[in-house]
């Protein structure tokens, strides 16, 4: 599990500069909150959209976007506050990398949905 969910990294290090721990705590927040918002959107389509076809998978594809964001949120912040604790580089992510294709991947779902649906 500890492979999934790193430890708690404020028992490691010297404790940063708080504006970069208060700034690293906010980046998270921003996270989580596209992850709600795409878990929100995610159910609307699957109930607002019924009558449109596919958008069971499109209403899925959003809530996956948003599990895969919220769960890597947590360990984004952990990895970050731990480098600033000890001060090493901040790792790279590959989050907004993801974040992009997700979101190009939905809209791409979407279009071809009402494309459809016209038809």
């Amino acid at each position: 599990m500890q492979r999934f969910v790193p430890p708690d990294p404020r028992r490691s290090g010297r404790e940063p500069d708080y504006r970069f721990t208060l700034a690293n705590e906010r980046t998270f927040l921003a996270w989580v909150r596209t992850g709600l918002a795409l878990a929100a959107g995610g159910l609307g389509v699957i109930s607002l959209l019924d009558d449109l076809a596919g958008s069971e998978v499109l209403g899925v594809l959003l809530l996956a976007l948003s599990f895969a964001t919220a769960a890597t949120a947590y360990q984004r912040w952990a990895n970050n506050e731990a480098a600033m604790r000890l001060g090493e580089p901040l790792p790279p992510s590959r989050l907004p990398q993801y974040m992009a294709a997700g979101t190009a991947l939905v809209a791409l779902v979407a279009a071809a949905l009402f494309v459809i649906d016209q038809v």
